[in-house]
C-alpha cells in the first residue's frame, strides 16, 4: 500500500541525528512526502535532501507568516545548533530540547525575514519543487501593523505560484476570513484546477465550504487521532479534496503522543481519515495518493 505525506519537514533540525533512517523508515513502508519549507533557509535545506533522492522526496519553499516579523518559533526548525541560533537570533541556547524522543520543543525569538521575490523564484524553478508556501496568515500572538505585512507577504506569494505555475501551501490560523478574502480577491492569479492546499485545516465548516468553492484541498494530520473537533468536517469534504499528512516534527498521532513526530506515522493519520470517511485504509490510501499527486502534479 502506499501513503503520502503532503506536509513534513524532515529538513528541521529535530532530524538532524538520524534524518537518513527517518526518510529511509519512511520510504521502505510506501510513504512519499513533501517537506514544506518556511523560511529562506528550510526552504534551501527541502531542496537540497530531496535532490538527494530520486524518489519518494520532494520540496516546497516559501516564507511562513510568523517569520514576516520578528516573532517566536522554535529551535528544532532551522538546521543550526542551538548556539548558532543563539548567536544569529539572539535566543537563548540554554533552551535546547534534548533528546527528540522526549519531543518537548521550546525556542526563542527569530530575526524578521523580508520576502525576496527573485531568490525564491529561484529555488522555486527546481523541477522537486511542487508548491509555493508554507505561506498565508498567522494571527495567533500578532499585532495589528504586523497583519498587514503578512498579508502583503502573502499576496506576493500567490504571485509566485502564478509566475512559476505551482500551487499554493497555505498556512491560517485565526485569520480565515482574511485569508478567503484575499484568495477571493486575488483568485484569477490561482492555478483554475488545482489552486492548492490548507494544510492542517482549522477552520469552520463554513470556512470549509468557501475554500472548496474557490478549488482548494485540505490536509489533516496527527491531532484528528485525539481530538474530535474535526470529524464534521472530515465528512463535509469529498475524498477527492483530502489529504494526509503529519507537520512532523509536530503534533504525533496517537499511538506516538508525546513523541517526535515523522513521516513515517502519516499511516496513523490514514487509519482516522477512512475510520471516519466510513471508508476502507486501502481506498482512503489510494485517494490520498491519487489527491497528492494531481493537486501537485507529481507522478506517484
Amino acid at each position: 500500500m502506499k501513503f503520502f505525506d503532503a506536509h513534513t519537514h524532515a529538513q528541521f533540525a529535530a532530524f538532524n541525528e538520524d534524518r537518513k533512517e527517518v526518510i529511509d523508515r519512511a520510504l521502505k513502508s510506501g510513504v512519499s512526502m513533501i517537506n514544506v519549507g518556511t523560511q529562506a533557509n528550510t526552504s534551501a535545506t527541502a531542496i537540497k535532501l530531496a535532490n538527494e533522492y530520486t524518489e519518494g522526496l520532494y520540496a516546497t519553499v516559501g516564507l511562513h507568516p510568523i517569520h514576516a516579523e520578528k516573532s517566536y518559533h522554535d529551535e528544532q526548525e532551522l538546521g543550526l545548533s542551538s548556539e548558532a541560533l543563539a548567536k544569529e537570533d539572539g535566543g537563548d541556547p540554554s533552551t535546547s530540547s534534548g533528546r527528540a524522543a522526549e519531543f518537548k520543543p521550546k525556542g526563542f525569538f527569530s530575526r524578521a525575514e523580508e520576502f525576496d521575490y527573485d531568490y525564491y523564484k529561484k529555488l522555486a524553478l527546481d523541477p522537486k519543487v511542487v508548491a509555493i508556501g508554507e505561506c498565508g496568515l498567522d494571527y495567533y500572538r500578532l499585532s495589528e501593523e504586523s497583519k498587514e505585512k503578512q498579508k502583503e507577504i502573502f499576496i506576493k506569494q500567490i504571485e509566485l505560484a502564478e509566475d512559476v505555475k505551482k500551487p499554493l501551501m497555505i498556512h491560517c490560523r485565526n485569520a480565515f476570513s482574511d485569508l478567503i478574502e484575499i484568495l477571493k480577491t486575488n483568485h484569477s492569479k490561482l492555478n483554475a484546477n488545482y489552486p492548492g492546499v490548507i494544510h492542517f485545516f482549522s477552520g469552520t465548516v463554513e470556512d470549509a465550504k468557501k475554500l472548496l468553492e474557490l478549488g482548494f484541498s485540505f490536509t489533516f494530520g496527527g491531532v484528528i487521532t485525539f481530538a474530535r473537533d474535526y470529524d464534521e468536517v472530515i465528512k463535509l469534504i469529498p475524498l477527492d479534496r483530502i489529504l494526509s499528512e503529519t507537520d512532523a516534527p509536530y503534533v504525533a498521532p496517537v499511538p506516538y503522543r508525546g513523541k517526535r513526530n515523522e513521516p513515517l506515522y502519516v499511516i496513523e493519520v490514514v487509519k482516522k481519515l477512512a475510520e471516519i470517511k466510513n471508508v476502507s485504509v486501502e481506498e482512503m490510501a489510494e485517494a490520498t495518493v491519487k489527491n497528492a499527486s494531481r493537486v501537485f502534479n507529481i507522478r506517484l
